[in-house]
């Protein structure tokens, strides 16, 4: 592709020449085939030889990896007015062929890592690129620890940090970007009291929407329910006039059948209290309640309730709605998640360290991003010439055998190039299909390369 993987590695210092150009080949190796094994990707046992080492070198540090991405996504970053930066956690499961040294996940005989990353997003969902990413596991004794043990830890021991770090990441990028508005967006894990007292008392602080979690309480007493008892946040906001009323189509999960379903909207800015065990430590914080809620749902567990907790106004219906909108924006990191862990095949990783894997890993989330990118990047901006991505060796090709034309005078546009390269991997494009998704594309970009090589190889239009 000309505007090659290789480019997010161009800011990459390894203390080597020679280790920046072999990540570099490795992440083009890895983005041409990326469900391949190292050695299925890499040409020639050379190259499979030099991939090992280069991650058996000790002297590769994996947040330099990152870092050389980082900067990259810095530079799509200050092109944009508004910047979501969402965060989550995957599981990465390597019980079947686990590292020598290798942390358990949730029981003592599950073997991996857990992954929590932020994604920069655009608010119409364009993947930016992987702004963090902290790869951390449990050991046999962690596992032993009883809730109430865990809740006795000072929060920078506790997993739940994470996520302050990356909400304090992000306030850090509104200061640097002052210019640009900075949106922390979380699901339910999230919701931390700390995380809004920074928002808060920071001088810099970034905005914030995050799902609720935990059952949260005003300062104004409920002497209804006694004299000790607080009136509840998740009351106040639903004592609330109705906003909006919407119907949306759920599809069909695991849990429940697709239906069309009907939803009021309520929001309220509120005066929350801290934790009754945490009042002394922290003060009063004022927060935008949004409460997503199915009327007339099935009652089996799959009814549609969000609460949303945010730092942004919600006084019209457009900043109402606006606030679910970033909310929904969260959704495609599942979708990162899902390309990495399934486009890129990486839980069948066999690496013997935990060192070795993850180098390995740091390259596959900048592919990863490759593939959300350029599958978002087709829909969004159909009308590119697709010689901005796509390099005419590739691009040639693929016309030829998707199309069985004769080539065009002038390149296709973007948009039709994703189209085809999706129909390589299996897309139907059939009237009224959706635009092809990453399985697709990992999928069609992996034939798109063998077409490209034998096109040079073999001869091309100019013969």
């Amino acid at each position: 592709m000309t505007d090659s993987i290789a480019n997010e590695f161009d800011t990459l210092q390894l203390g080597d020449k020679r280790l920046d150009n072999r990540c570099k080949l490795i992440a083009e190796r890895f983005a041409a085939n990326p469900q391949a094994s190292i050695n299925a990707a890499s040409q020639g046992w050379n190259e499979t030889h030099a991939a090992y080492e280069f991650f058996d070198n000790d002297f590769v540090d994996e947040a330099d990896i990152l870092a050389a991405h980082k900067d990259a996504t810095m530079r799509r970053i200050e092109q944009q007015d508004v910047v979501l930066l969402v965060q989550d956690t995957t599981e990465l499961d390597f019980t079947k062929h686990p590292t020598e040294d290798s942390g358990v996940l949730n029981e003592g005989y599950r073997f991996g890592l857990y992954d929590h990353s932020q994604i920069a997003f655009t608010e119409s969902g364009l993947c930016l690129g992987v702004m963090d990413v902290k790869l951390f596991s449990h050991t046999p004794e962690t596992l032993g620890q009883s809730k109430e043990q865990r809740k006795q830890l000072p929060i920078e021991e506790k997993e739940s940090f994470r996520w302050l770090q990356n909400y304090r990441q992000a306030c850090q990028l509104a200061g640097e970007q002052p210019d640009k508005q900075i949106i922390n967006v979380a699901d339910r894990e999230a919701d931390l009291y700390d995380i809004f007292v920074e928002a808060a008392e920071h001088p810099t602080p970034a905005d914030f929407v995050i799902r609720a979690k935990q059952p949260r309480c005003t300062p104004e007493r409920d002497l209804e329910a006694g004299p000790c008892t607080y009136k509840k946040v998740a009351d106040e906001v639903a004592d609330a006039p109705v906003s909006i009323r919407l119907q949306i189509d759920l599809a069909a999960t695991p849990k429940r059948a697709a239906r069309r379903a009907t939803l009021e909207v309520r929001a309220k800015r509120l005066r929350v209290k801290p934790p009754q065990t945490r009042k002394s430590e922290f003060p009063e914080v004022e927060l935008s309640v949004v409460e997503v809620r199915e009327v007339d749902g099935p009652g089996d567990g799959t009814d549609v309730h969000w609460q949303l907790l945010s730092s942004l106004p919600v006084d019209t219906i457009d900043q109402i709605q606006r606030v679910i909108d970033i909310y929904v924006t969260r959704w495609p990191i599942e979708t990162y998640f899902r390309v990495y862990k399934s486009g890129c095949r990486i839980e069948e990783i066999q690496l013997e360290t935990n060192a070795r894997q993850r180098r390995a890993l740091m390259i596959y989330k900048v592919v990863a991003w490759r593939l959300m990118y350029l599958t978002t990047l087709g829909r969004q901006c159909p009308d590119l010439d697709c010689e901005a991505v796509f390099a005419d060796f590739e691009w040639k090709p693929v016309w030829k055998v998707v199309r069985g034309q004769e080539l065009p005078k002038t390149p296709p546009r973007l948009g039709e190039m994703v189209q085809m390269v999706g129909e390589l991997g299996g897309h139907n494009n059939r009237s009224g299909d959706a635009p092809p998704g990453a399985e697709a594309m990992w999928n069609g970009l992996r034939r798109m390369k063998d077409f490209a090589l034998a096109w040079r190889a073999f001869g091309n239009d100019d013969d």
